[in-house]
């Protein structure tokens, strides 16, 4: 008992150890929130302190959820306001010749989708065509591949086993083509979401081309001076990048489906417009890799009926490929948009990392104008000589940066001596 005594009235109770008494800490001395909620003694700053993380967090969560919820808005108005980027450029182009800026965004309008319909509808006729035909002719192709591999090998392949698999498939396909007919619902449903999105990126873009020169005043009717110029600064660079993109891009695809169209027809690949097309709108809207998805499809399509005329086209996508990269691409997009072949792969794939097919799309325009707007607001300062910087030029490269030295160093040279006379 004495023993239990001593220790209840010991250190620990005077509160040198943490233990009973007063409830102090190490020393006794200091309140803990245990004393302090014992006696409702909370300083006033702990509880704003648990009110703001408590309404920080629950702003986050809203935020959040809303940001979830509108998540296919921002993307449409994301959309909208790359179309206006690129179709402003012709807008201003009209209305400086004496149209309306409403009457001139509509009849851009109506150029760009109607062309689109026509792409869509040649496409759609293509694919529908060979399908079909490739389901028709898979027999005769399993009996000419049969025989050549057993007339180059060897062989004895007998091909009455697969043309009979390809025929049950056949009957497979037309069951399928059944079912899917039954579901008219689901894919009229789909397609009404699809033409009602157009129509809101469409009518979003339509206001902000039609209206532009009033959205922008009351923009910076918010802004200081200072603030206005950046601001207006960089919706320019934006409609001046975005629109020299789409209008190069549009060129070259024209001239690579012209030139295509041509050599399709020669060798006499199935669907020459329609694979023209395809090739020029895809090797121009897909960095660096384009050109070769592209050339896949006809590649393919004259494999399946002529290997000679599919071996032509292949050597048409190369020939071409260099052709584009030397001589044409540098002119034309030499002064519209300069990015490096690496960044805009990288932008393409973090475009659709974010945003799916068309953020890919969107993606090179956006790298463009951030490109411009650092180039024009960033100061760039001489590199220190190093082997890490050290850039070999060839001898024509060597002369053209000399000369440019030169002009540069004279034209900074001159107002000094005018000063002086």
């Amino acid at each position: 008992m004495s023993d239990t005594a001593t220790l209840g009235n010991g250190d620990g109770g005077n509160g040198d150890a943490g233990g009973d008494g007063d409830g102090g800490g190490i020393d006794g001395n200091g309140p803990t929130i245990g004393s302090l909620l014992g006696r409702q003694q909370l300083p006033p700053w702990f509880w704003r302190a648990v009110l703001a993380v408590g309404f920080s967090v629950l702003v986050f969560i809203g935020v959040r959820s809303t940001i979830e919820r509108l998540t296919s808005l921002l993307g449409t108005l994301l959309i909208a306001l790359f179309l206006s980027f690129a179709i402003e450029p012709a807008v201003n182009h009209l209305a400086a010749r004496g149209w309306r800026r409403g009457r001139a965004t509509i009849a851009c309008f109506v150029l760009l989708f109607g062309v689109g319909g026509v792409f869509v509808a040649v496409m759609v006729s293509l694919v529908v065509t060979q399908v079909a035909d490739l389901v028709d002719k898979a027999p005769t192709y399993i009996t000419d591949a049969t025989r050549w591999v057993n007339d180059t090998f060897g062989t004895e392949i007998t091909s009455t086993e697969l043309n009979t698999a390809v025929r049950d498939y056949q009957d497979d396909i037309t069951a399928v083509a059944t079912d899917v007919g039954g579901r008219v619902v689901s894919l009229t449903g789909s397609l009404l979401g699809i033409v009602f999105r157009a129509f809101t990126v469409a009518l979003f873009s339509y206001y902000m081309i039609s209206q532009g020169p009033q959205m922008r005043r009351g923009v910076c009717s918010l802004l200081p001076p200072r603030r206005q110029q950046m601001v207006l600064r960089l919706w320019e660079l934006a409609i001046e990048k975005t629109g020299g993109w789409v209008y190069s891009r549009l060129l070259l695809a024209g001239i690579a489906a012209v030139s295509s169209w041509v050599v399709f027809s020669i060798v006499g690949v199935p669907s020459p417009l329609a694979l023209a097309l395809w090739l020029g709108l895809v090797s121009q809207f897909i960095p660096v890799v384009g050109t070769y998805l592209g050339g896949a499809l006809p590649a393919f399509v004259a494999l399946l009926d002529n290997p000679i005329a599919a071996v032509w086209v292949l050597a048409w996508i190369l020939a071409y490929q260099q052709i584009e990269n030397y001589l044409l691409s540098p002119r034309i997009t030499g002064q519209t948009m300069n990015l490096h072949p690496a960044v805009a792969f990288g932008s393409a794939l973090a475009g659709a990392a974010l945003f799916g097919p068309m953020g890919a799309v969107l993606a090179l325009p956006g790298a463009a104008v951030i490109q411009a707007f650092i180039t024009t607001y960033l100061d760039r300062h001489d590199v220190i000589d190093s082997d890490l910087t050290k850039v070999h030029q060839s001898e024509p490269e060597r002369s053209s940066t000399s000369l440019r030295t030169a002009l540069r160093r004279l034209g900074r040279d001159e107002p000094a001596e005018d000063a002086q006379g």
